[in-house]
């Protein structure tokens, strides 16, 4: 994750569209206080857990589609989670890995209980059969053995899955620098750790090291915080909900810019605290205060990624 802090800070003292603001970063930190405002990993309760390795299958579907759900209004991650929640509940063997390699768009639907396509459907599809097809040829089909061969380490699993799962491969080029993101691959690692509170399939000596996970929802609640302020151009086109085109600057802006910013608060806050600050702690607080504000206006951008 080096590679992702690196490339993010790169970005940020290069970036004219976005900026990160100390001193926005440090009134945050004071309003926080103490301590990370604690919130639950499951605390919407739209999760499936078993404490075993079907939730660790579970996750890694999820989060091989957890990406892109604005452009149907009605869609939201939580219709995700549930819905593969309930289908596994109703069948163990519903994402065994040879079954993903098969599903088609209406049956995909109808596992999500959803009445129409889905946004980049056919994306979601292809990164769904090669989900199947990778566990079953590298991992006897389990993506809990995926989790056994990283030895422990945050670091080690994003790294593994970047490898064998090309749909996880989250970079950029950023004026004609390559830019490390890995938001899904990173997700999946917290994911775990947050589902088994650290402990067996979620136990990592390295989870300090996982960033947050540069999506829509966390920009937007650090520019509404006063962490990033954006140019008078990107407002206007975030406020019209007209769509920034995937790779430009200022779409990577936005996401490298929020990695840094949170970078720098969570260096601030294990200063002034003499602890050790999770940056996979600040994402999920700052993601929570993001899904419970209706108003937030945030960017538009297709993309497989997030």
């Amino acid at each position: 994750m080096e590679e992702v802090r690196a490339t993010a800070a790169w970005v940020a003292s290069r970036a004219s569209h976005v900026v990160v603001d100390s001193a926005g970063i440090e009134k945050v930190v004071d309003t926080i206080g103490d301590s990370i405002p604690k919130v639950e990993w499951d605390f919407e309760g739209i999760h499936y857990f078993d404490n075993g390795p079907l939730t660790v299958q579970y996750l890694f579907v999820l989060d091989a589609l957890n990406f892109c759900f604005w452009p149907d209004k009605d869609l939201s991650y939580d219709h995700l989670a549930l819905g593969l929640k309930e289908a596994l509940e109703k069948d163990k063997s519903a994402f065994d890995a040879d079954r993903l390699q098969k599903y088609t768009g209406p049956q995909l639907r109808e596992l999500l209980k959803w009445p129409r396509p889905l946004p980049l459907e056919d994306e979601r599809l292809r990164l769904l059969h090669e989900v199947g097809h990778e566990l079953e040829r590298s991992f006897n089909g389990k993506a809990s053995n995926l989790v056994k061969s990283c030895g422990k380490s945050a670091g080690k699993l994003v790294a593994l899955v970047a490898r064998h799962f090309p749909g996880f491969r989250d970079h950029s080029v950023y004026k004609g620098h390559q830019v490390f993101l890995y938001k899904r691959a990173q997700i999946f690692a917290a994911d775990l750790w947050g589902a088994f509170k650290g402990q067996g399939y979620g136990e990592f000596h390295d989870i300090g090291s996982v960033t947050i996970f540069a999506d829509y929802i966390v920009p937007a609640v650090l520019r509404q915080l006063g962490v990033l302020k954006y140019s008078s151009a990107l407002m206007n086109t975030i406020e019209a909900n007209n769509e920034i085109v995937s790779g430009t600057e200022e779409e990577v802006e936005l996401r490298a810019c929020s990695v840094y910013a949170v970078e720098k608060m969570r260096e601030l806050m294990s200063r002034k605290l003499g602890k050790q600050v999770l940056s996979v702690e600040l994402d999920l607080w700052l993601w929570s205060c993001g899904i419970q504000s209706p108003s937030l206006r945030h960017h538009r951008t297709l993309s497989m990624y997030y």
